[in-house]
């Protein structure tokens, strides 16, 4: 073989190098692309997917949540890059949003950063201790028998925030709140009590001093005119009426303590005999606020109570219309008027409870 045809030869083998290189070089290159940046994060017709990571789960609970929700397009990718960089060690419990396309990498820093989404939900009024813990048990990770627990510790309530296992209920605004996934029983707590907090600007404080009321007894003042009306109008002036009231002396007589205390909201008539409950709730047999809100306050109803309305009326009664409205009088000639027209309504309704 002469010189030139075995330099071409070694041309010839030297460029099948080359190509086999570049192609196992390209295919290299492909299953990393494929592995990291591939995306792999399926596509939900309903929006985005979230993952939850229970406190204290580890890999294998992620592992066979990503596999059961059908979350990946290719579970073996992101299974073998987690082991890669080991993320077993370093699982963070959360909510996680999953958007479609997704790749194993961005997939995995998220995971591992533990950049969780937080949870919008909306309080609403509760009437008792259970009713919170259902709605929180159904928004967060707490622990609800934990949450019961801690509603129930006088020591803990009154060490941490100055109130006891009656007036815990004033701790709560109804509306929105903004939470991780995973927060504690005792996170929550903390979360209401800094949303308290900020309501209670020191200008309301001194509204609530003029006014001869703590923030504790605006709260149960509050809880006692929500439960009596729905209508904007109509809560100052209701205010009003018990402030009037508290001022002379007089029992509040307040139809909902009365309901609170036989535990049945569902009345639409009180008869006398419900004004010989024995509770301290019972404002018709006992002078002053009573020893606990009946119902968590709105701001509506607490701004209601510090702003009410200047009047001298002492009494009201719901109108015979039924509209929600209440017709308020001075005098309890004029109220016993005002009820009898509406005890009529009742009657000609049938409606005996």
């Amino acid at each position: 073989m002469t010189v030139s045809a075995r330099s071409s030869v070694r041309r010839r083998v030297v460029l099948w190098l080359l190509i086999v290189l570049l192609l196992a070089g390209s295919a290299a290159l492909y299953g990393a692309w494929r592995v990291l940046w591939q995306p792999n994060v399926a596509e939900s017709p309903y929006g985005p997917a979230y993952l939850y990571i229970r406190t204290g789960a580890g890999w294998p609970a992620v592992r066979d949540s990503l596999r059961r929700q059908e979350l990946l397009l290719d579970p073996a990718t992101f299974e073998w890059l987690a082991a890669q960089r080991d993320y077993a060690r370093q699982v963070k419990s959360g909510r996680y949003r999953l958007e479609a396309g997704l790749s194993n990498a961005a997939l995995l820093n998220m995971l591992m950063a533990g950049r969780q989404e937080t949870v919008a939900f909306t309080l609403d009024a509760f009437k008792y201790k259970p009713q919170l813990t259902r709605q929180i048990s159904r928004q967060l990770e707490a622990d609800s028998m934990e949450l019961r627990r801690l509603l129930q510790d006088n020591a803990f309530l009154r060490r941490r925030y100055q109130l006891d296992t009656t007036t815990i209920l004033t701790l709560f605004l109804p509306g929105p709140y903004r939470c991780f996934w995973n927060t504690s029983a005792r996170t929550f707590l903390d979360s209401a009590a800094a949303t308290h907090q900020r309501f209670w600007t020191v200008q309301r404080r001194q509204r609530a001093d003029s006014l001869g009321l703590s923030p504790v007894e605006v709260h149960i003042l509050a809880s006692i005119v929500q439960r009596e009306t729905a209508k904007k109008e109509d809560k100052p002036l209701i205010a009003g009426v018990y402030l009037n009231r508290l001022r002379r002396g007089m029992r509040l007589q307040a139809d909902p303590t009365l309901l609170w205390a036989i535990g049945n909201f569902g009345v639409k008539r009180v008869l006398n005999r419900d004004k010989l409950v024995d509770s301290p709730y019972n404002t018709y047999k006992h002078k002053g606020l009573p020893p606990g809100p009946i119902t968590s306050a709105n701001r509506q109803s607490l701004n209601a109570v510090l702003q009410p309305a200047a009047h001298r009326y002492l009494f009201f009664c719901a109108r015979p219309d039924l509209s929600g409205f209440s017709d308020f009088a001075e005098t309890y000639a004029d109220h016993k008027r005002n009820a009898r027209r509406y005890q009529h309504t009742l009657d000609s309704l049938g409606v005996k409870r």
